[in-house]
């Protein structure tokens, strides 16, 4: 490794042998640009383009693998930088392997579907990042696997408060990620399944039968499979919430990241069919703080409003209390005594609340439901979109809020979320 300096900026220059990583983190308030000089290298499954910069922005982590060596030049001050020759990559390759032979056997007809992936592990061990690199490597050789995404908390394809679906045809862009192009949306409200966890395992079978519906419908999809990311709360509840979730997609493969103590529960409690995998985590993988998961929720609600990078210009504009219907999933929790002859706690949690717009609402994340009204199943219909309240006015019966797109809204029926965004721009 060389330092140099050109035209006012620090230059890296990092050359690396066959199987080898460059890791690196962008520092705060100071972008970092990534350029391939010579060789092959790809980053979480994405090939790099030689004498392309790419632009990682602050707080980006990132690792540069190659297979057969290369040379690249990092420009700017990253906050860590440094290379490594032991990685789990082969590992991660042989799964891919593996995965794709299943992919093989069902579209000759030998099996009537293909493989059906669950990434699992606690939390901070690259579960995301693995899920990225296998839908990648996947549509790189022309399938179109589906990715699941149930992590409510940092999800990759919606906003923070969803679970989600989406047909991966090629892999994610370097800087951008996945193209978001007709994913399927659904609503939880919360950043923790642990908030309503009979809402969550709801939402997850529906995700669960949606999929089944496509497969049924499209060969092309039943045969590349799908990948499913999940949360890393894998303790009590939690880990129920991994059984209920392996078991309504009927997946056949769960590979475990970093914890023997969860692959052994799981091979114990999982049928013998399910192929179960203990994988290591890559040694770039890094814990995050709390204001760090707080500042990525909030940049990722920014961008779905203003497009990556500010490429959009949302709207503004006003909401007559009539003219739309909020409502909140869950009716808080009350004594068993108070509860209605033959109700459990449990089915409080699915109840459809109407809310009544007061100040409370300001900030607050909206998700527009395509349900038509309370009278159809609210809890499993899908989402438009997300508008955020600014303002209510409750003198003049106004909600004002920022949307994607300009009025009118596609549905009229409002469900709020836990979540809360502040726009500063």
């Amino acid at each position: 490794m060389s330092n140099a300096l050109q035209a006012g900026e620090a230059v890296q220059k990092f050359k690396l042998e066959k199987e080898m990583e460059l890791r690196f983190e962008v520092e705060p308030r100071q972008p970092l640009l990534l350029e391939l000089l010579c060789g092959f290298a790809e980053v979480f499954g994405t090939e790099l383009t030689r004498n392309k910069r790419y632009r990682f922005d602050t707080g980006a982590k990132a690792a540069v693998f190659t297979w057969h060596g290369c040379e690249l030049q990092l420009t700017g001050r990253a906050d860590v930088s440094y290379t490594a020759r032991e990685t789990p990559m082969l590992f991660y390759l042989n799964v891919h392997a593996a995965l794709e032979q299943m992919r093989r056997t069902a579209s000759r007809g030998d099996e009537d579907r293909g493989p059906r992936a669950m990434v699992v592990g606690p939390t901070d061990v690259g579960k995301s990042t693995l899920v990225r690199l296998l839908c990648g490597y996947a549509a790189r050789l022309g399938r179109r696997v589906t990715l699941v995404e149930m992590d409510v908390g940092q999800g990759a394809v919606s906003p923070p408060g969803t679970l989600a679906m989406l047909s991966v045809e090629r892999p994610a862009d370097v800087e951008e990620g996945f193209s978001l192009q007709a994913p399927l949306v659904y609503h939880f409200g919360s950043t923790t399944p642990g908030s309503n966890i009979k809402l969550y395992n709801k939402v997850v079978s529906r995700l669960a039968d949606v999929f089944n519906r496509r497969c049924e419908l499209n060969r092309r999809a039943a045969v590349s499979g799908c990948i499913i990311n999940t949360t890393g709360w894998v303790r009590g509840a939690g880990y129920h919430a991994l059984i209920h979730a392996a078991t309504a997609f009927e997946v056949d493969v769960i590979i475990v990241l970093d914890q023997e103590r969860l692959f052994t529960e799981l091979r114990r409690d999982l049928p013998h069919f399910v192929n179960i995998v203990l994988l290591p985590k890559s040694g770039g993988v890094a814990a995050r703080s709390k204001e760090f998961r707080r500042e990525s929720r909030d940049d990722a609600i920014r961008q779905y409003f203003y497009g990556f990078r500010g490429a959009f210009f949302p709207h503004a504009f006003d909401l007559r209390f009539t003219d739309v219907k909020i409502y909140k999933i869950g009716a808080p929790a009350i004594p068993a005594s108070c509860l209605p002859l033959g109700m459990s706690q449990e089915e409080n949690q699915l109840k459809v609340v109407p809310i009544t717009p007061g100040r409370d609402l300001v900030h607050h994340v909206l998700s527009v439901s395509m349900a038509n009204g309370p009278q159809d199943n609210v809890v499993e219909a899908n989402v438009a979109g997300f508008v955020v309240v600014t303002a209510v006015d409750s003198d003049r019966g106004l909600l004002t809020v920022l949307s994607p797109a300009p009025r009118p809204l596609p549905q009229t029926l409002l469900l709020v979320m836990d979540i809360r965004f502040v726009d500063l721009k």
